[in-house]
């Protein structure tokens, strides 16, 4: 649960955070001056801080710059009037991630501290490489096989310097985590890291986006915009899918990388900035290059080390290894126990070619994963998950319970699924009472997905009464969807807590 520190020295404004952040889930702590701020910092890091400019004593902008100091990855939001905008600016030039006009709407400002929150998670988070089975804390690169040492040894001697790196590969190769890789391993680690998406801002706001305005630059610029280059002054800039930057917007780019500043729409002048380019894109950039849809001298700054992440079909021997992790670590975040894969499992995995790479084989896992009742995962489990072959007519428990007395596939999938159930509860006194609960989850979760989340069907269905059913519901802990998106609908549960 993330945690986020409301600075101000007003108490009804503090309160009415409080209230509304609580509701959306977060733990909220606040303060009403700038040192107690920075003194709760120092005590306990929070995710997060939403903070005033204009408060007695030390200031916003004094109360940010010693939280800086304390953790220079800490993302700030600054809340200012209209009189005092140009300190917020201020702050946001110092790397604040960003500011918000009083009065504000709560929708705005919600938005804006869940992407405070998701970049402050994606500067911190750990990336391990080459990690055991097991899995670890953060997330990871996996791969033991000659391409991936290779890939390894770039990050290793590249990470330390402060040289412009291209990482290439296609999609779901892992391009962004080997990225936060060499951000983690280099000097400039304990700095700002701030992701620019190519393709996810249009056209007409990325330049402002990466380079910022001064008021009056165009129609609607009526303040001024620290772009997020210069807000990442001392830091690292990744800048995804690189290989659909519009033209127009490379120039300025190149300048950046030959001249080391920037220059604000409508600015009077360049801006010094500090700051490491690593970009990557899964373009054919040479090609780009020969149609004039892609400079040829910024081709040449970008590519100062070059990283190429192989598809998964030309690492192979990696697959196993992947999977398990993918497995290990699904289960642990979903609280059920590991299952495991079948040998025929692992040959399907290992000759499929996963046009979707890394990404489409975690999400064939995680989804198998759901819907396994037990027992090891086998190979038409991930057949039918990776749409590699026709789904039966009728899939899961429904299926095998509809099967009974006919070609035995109930009595199939009860064997597995107690099975796996008796393997996990390792001679649990409660192994009984924990397989009966599972297994009423199981099929409780099948009536509602048959009945599209209605509870009243579903319940004349399985022959138990209304309030019983519901009392199962919230025993077992189910979430229950109504929309219908296959055969017999989609219903999400957790499962039932041991």
């Amino acid at each position: 649960m993330a945690q986020i520190l409301i600075v101000d020295d007003d108490h009804q404004l503090r309160q009415s955070f409080e209230r509304l952040l609580s509701a959306e889930g977060y733990t909220v702590r606040t303060a009403s001056t700038g040192e107690a701020g920075v003194e709760m910092v120092r005590e306990r890091l929070p995710d997060l801080v939403v903070m005033d400019v204009r408060m007695p004593g030390l200031s916003g902008l004094e109360a940010f710059a010693a939280m800086r100091e304390i953790e220079p990855r800490l993302p700030v939001i600054i809340m200012t009037a209209h009189g005092t905008t140009e300190t917020a600016i201020e702050a946001t030039r110092m790397g604040a991630f960003d500011y918000v006009l009083k009065p504000f709407d709560i929708p705005d400002i919600l938005k804006l501290i869940e992407k405070g929150l998701s970049a402050g998670r994606f500067m911190r988070s750990k990336v391990e490489m080459d990690a055991p089975a097991e899995g670890g804390e953060g997330e990871a690169i996996v791969g033991g096989g000659p391409a991936m040492q290779e890939v390894y040894k770039a990050i290793g001697r590249a990470a330390p310097t402060d040289a412009t790196v291209l990482i290439r590969g296609e999609s779901g190769t892992g391009k962004e985590l080997v990225a936060r890789a060499v951000y983690q391993y280099s000097s400039r680690a304990g700095k700002p890291f701030l992701v620019i998406n190519c393709v996810a801002i249009p056209e007409t706001l990325l330049e402002s986006e990466l380079f910022g305005y001064e008021r009056g630059a165009f129609t609607g610029a009526s303040g001024r915009k620290v772009g997020k280059i210069e807000q990442a002054n001392r830091g690292t800039v990744f800048l995804d899918e690189i290989g659909d930057m519009p033209v127009s917007i490379q120039a300025k780019l190149l300048r950046l990388l030959q001249e080391k500043h920037v220059e604000r729409l409508g600015g009077a002048g360049p801006i010094p900035v500090d700051v490491r380019i690593i970009a990557a894109t899964n373009r054919d950039l040479e090609q780009a290059v020969a149609k004039g849809a892609f400079r040829e001298d910024l081709y040449y700054r970008l590519k100062v080390v070059t990283m190429t992440l192989p598809p998964l079909r030309e690492r192979r021997e990696d697959i196993p290894l992947l999977a398990r992790h993918f497995l290990c670590r699904f289960s642990r975040e979903a609280g059920v126990p590991d299952p495991g894969l079948t040998p025929q499992a692992l040959v399907f995995l290992t000759g499929h070619d996963w046009p979707g790479n890394v990404r489409e084989l975690a999400n064939v896992l995680q989804k198998t994963l759901i819907f396994n009742r037990g027992g090891p995962i086998a190979a038409d489990d991930l057949q039918q998950a990776a749409g590699a072959a026709p789904p039966p007519a009728v899939s899961g428990t429904a299926g095998a319970v509809a099967g009974a007395g006919g070609d035995g596939s109930a009595q199939e999938f009860l064997r597995r699924f107690v099975r796996g159930e008796l393997v996990a509860a390792r001679d649990d006194e409660g192994a009984f009472e924990s397989l009966m609960d599972r297994f009423g989850a199981v099929v409780i979760a099948e009536a509602l997905a048959m009945t599209s989340g209605n509870r009243t069907r579903a319940a004349r269905l399985l022959g138990l009464s209304r309030p019983t059913l519901l009392a199962r519901i919230e025993k077992y802990g189910l979430k229950i969807e109504t929309s219908v998106t296959s055969q017999l609908g989609a219903t999400e549960f957790d499962g039932p807590g041991r």
